[in-house]
C-alpha cells in the first residue's frame, strides 16, 4: 500500500467538508479528509522509511503536505532537519500546514535557528514568512527573548493575510510574556495588524486584567 493509499483508507468525507471551510486558500477536492491524530501517528510509523516521499513534491493532497510536515518533526538531526524543511517550505499553501510544522529539535538549537529564522522571515513566500514568525514566537519569547526580535517582526510590511495575522499573534503572546518591552512598540505597528495584536491580547488568559485595562483604552 503505497502512501497516498494509506491515507485514502483513513478518509472521512464530511471531516474533508469541514477542513475545506477552514482552509479556504487550498481547493475542496485536494482534501481526503484524515483527522491530525491519525496523520501524526501515521508519522511515527513511517519515520524511519518516508524518504522517497519527502523527495515528492509537490504533493497532490492537502494530507500528504500535513503528513510531510509532522514527518519533518520526528527528524532527530538538526543539519537534515533545516535542509528538509528549507526544502519544504516554498510548497506550503496554507497556515494549517505551516502552522503544525514545530520540530521540538529546534529548540535545542537556538543560537543556529536565530540567523535561519530572519532568513525565513525576509522570503518572497508567504507561508514561510509566516513560518519564521512563528518560529521566534515559539523559540524566543521567554528566556532567549531579546528585545530587537520585536523589531525585527514590526518591521515586516507585507499585505498578505496570514503574514499579519502571524504576526498579530506574536504580539499578542510577546504582551503575555515580555509586556515591558513589547507595550511600547505597538505604536510602531501597522494599523491592522495593532489593532488585531490587541485583540488577542485582550482574548488571552495569559494577559493580566490590569494589563488587558491599559490594552482597552489604547484601542
Amino acid at each position: 500500500m503505497t502512501i497516498q493509499e494509506k491515507l485514502f483508507s483513513l478518509r472521512d468525507k464530511k471531516y474533508a467538508a469541514f477542513s475545506a471551510k477552514l482552509i479556504p486558500t487550498v481547493e475542496a477536492d485536494r482534501f481526503i479528509g484524515v483527522r491530525s491524530p491519525q496523520l501524526r501517528a501515521l508519522a511515527k510509523e513511517l519515520k524511519n522509511n518516508a524518504s522517497e516521499f519527502l523527495g515528492e513534491l509537490p504533493h497532490r493532497y492537502h494530507e500528504e503536505n500535513m503528513l510531510h510536515a509532522y514527518l519533518l518533526c520526528e527528524e532527530k538531526k538538526y543539519a537534515i532537519l533545516v535542509d528538509e524543511t528549507d526544502f519544504f517550505l516554498p510548497y506550503i499553501d496554507n497556515w494549517a500546514v505551516c502552522d503544525s510544522l514545530t520540530p521540538r529539535v529546534f529548540a535545542r538549537h537556538k543560537g543556529e535557528l536565530l540567523p535561519k529564522i530572519r532568513q525565513w522571515m525576509a522570503s518572497e513566500h508567504e507561508y514561510t514568512v509566516r513560518f519564521g514568525i512563528g518560529m521566534l514566537m515559539r523559540h524566543y519569547l521567554d528566556a532567549d527573548f531579546q528585545s530587537e526580535h520585536l523589531q525585527w517582526v514590526a518591521t515586516i510590511h507585507r499585505e498578505e493575510y496570514y503574514i499579519k495575522m502571524m504576526q498579530a499573534w506574536y504580539f499578542a503572546t510577546a504582551l503575555a510574556k515580555q509586556w515591558d518591552a513589547t507595550l511600547p512598540m505597538l505604536d510602531s505597528l501597522e494599523g491592522w495588524v495593532r489593532g488585531k495584536s490587541i485583540q488577542k491580547a485582550l482574548e488571552s488568559f495569559r494577559v493580566s486584567d490590569d494589563h488587558k485595562t491599559i490594552l482597552r483604552k489604547l484601542r
